[in-house]
């Protein structure tokens, strides 16, 4: 194991011993958000020194075990240990190294995400038909829950716009590196000459703020508008000016909800969206800043930077990012994003274990 690694994980066996003490107190036991906040680090720290005593454990079990293949009647058996703790602390090691790295507390969240049709006009909007579609049957597939906030259809289908709210486990976590500018090239169905065409879709992944932790909206900040909702919905909606339009006035930023059945739930929705938007224009404001200092493999999940092409006529999806090809497009247009999605988060955890080193180091 790298000496940083070990430094850093003996900080928790001391933490823990200090955790202890704290809870143990009077004065913070009767502080219900002060016990609460402190037995949750109280868990996450025992978790990690748990395993680093085990790791510790099996360190002295494979010095033991060198010790005896001197004697040979001990060394079959010796040798039998000393695989068994090698094959165990390699994959100690493993583990300790992901459960040190940095957490985002938004990574547990609901998320809404938010596909919006670019370059290429008609074949743009049946992308970003087919984006959703391909969410949504990753969601099914995890056991997520999807609804539509808002979407505004396009004459020949798809959509020109479409926010979705995905609740489930993680979800923000799992999705969040899918923000970006999402590049298809294939034949449209009304291209006569079989020509390829390019189009594009830009997607923003946004965590679903905490209503506890959400910035506050100053109502003389907003203007609230409604309209009557076009498209599905059922024939309710299309009666009633039930959608509503929210618009934040200091910033330009608009959000709308036309699925649900009342004024006021619709209303309560957009404000969530509304708050969602407000957060990732800060966050990637933040982001764009470290980027000038160090660009991440990741990216900033800018929705200029272009993070993925999906190429039809040769089945290949390619994620620039990570230099990622797989050839079986047409399954992970059918939700099978496991795979894409878990060398994603593989690529950002070896990043932050970088980081993690050389903030040692320094």
């Amino acid at each position: 194991m790298k000496p940083f690694l070990r430094s850093q994980l003996e900080r928790y066996a001391q933490r823990l011993g200090e955790l202890d003490f704290l809870l143990s107190r009077e004065d913070i036991m009767s502080d219900m958000a002060q016990y609460r906040r402190i037995s949750v680090e109280h868990a996450e720290v025992t978790q990690v020194a748990g395993r680093y005593a085990r790791y510790q454990q099996r360190e002295a079990d494979l010095a033991g075990a060198r010790e005896m293949l001197a004697d040979p009647d001990m060394a079959e058996m010796a040798q039998e240990e000393i695989t068994g703790a090698e094959a165990e602390l390699l994959q100690l090691e493993d583990e300790l190294q992901r459960l040190l790295l940095p957490k985002d507390p938004d990574d547990a969240r609901n998320a809404f995400v938010e596909i919006r049709a670019g370059t290429g006009g008609d074949e743009s909007a049946l992308f970003a038909g087919d984006l959703t579609r391909m969410y949504t049957r990753y969601a099914d597939r995890v056991g997520w829950k999807v609804e539509i906030v808002s979407e505004n259809a396009a004459e020949l289908g798809g959509y020109k716009e479409i926010v979705l709210r995905i609740e489930g486990d993680h979800v923000y976590g799992h999705l969040k590196f899918e923000s970006g500018g999402h590049r298809v090239q294939r034949v449209p169905a009304t291209e006569t000459q079989g020509r390829i065409h390019t189009s594009a879709c830009t997607v923003a992944v946004m965590p679903e703020p905490d209503e506890h932790e959400a910035i506050k909206l100053n109502p003389a900040d907003l203007r609230i508008d409604t309209f009557r909702a076009s498209g599905a919905g059922g024939q309710h909606i299309n009666k009633t000016d039930s959608a509503v339009r929210v618009v934040h006035l200091p910033t330009g930023i608009v959000a709308e909800c036309q699925d649900g059945r009342s004024q006021h739930s619709n209303k309560a929705k957009a404000l969530q969206v509304l708050q969602a938007r407000i957060q990732e224009k800060e966050r990637s404001e933040r982001a764009a800043k470290e980027a000038a200092l160090r660009k991440g493999l990741i990216g900033s999940g800018d929705r200029s930077d272009r993070i993925r092409t999906y190429n039809f006529p040769q089945g290949r999806l390619t994620d620039h990012r990570i230099n990622l090809t797989l050839y079986k497009l047409l399954q992970v247009m059918e939700g099978d994003l496991g795979d894409v999605l878990q060398a994603l988060a593989h690529a950002r955890e070896a990043e932050q274990l970088e980081e993690l080193e050389m903030g040692t180091a320094s």
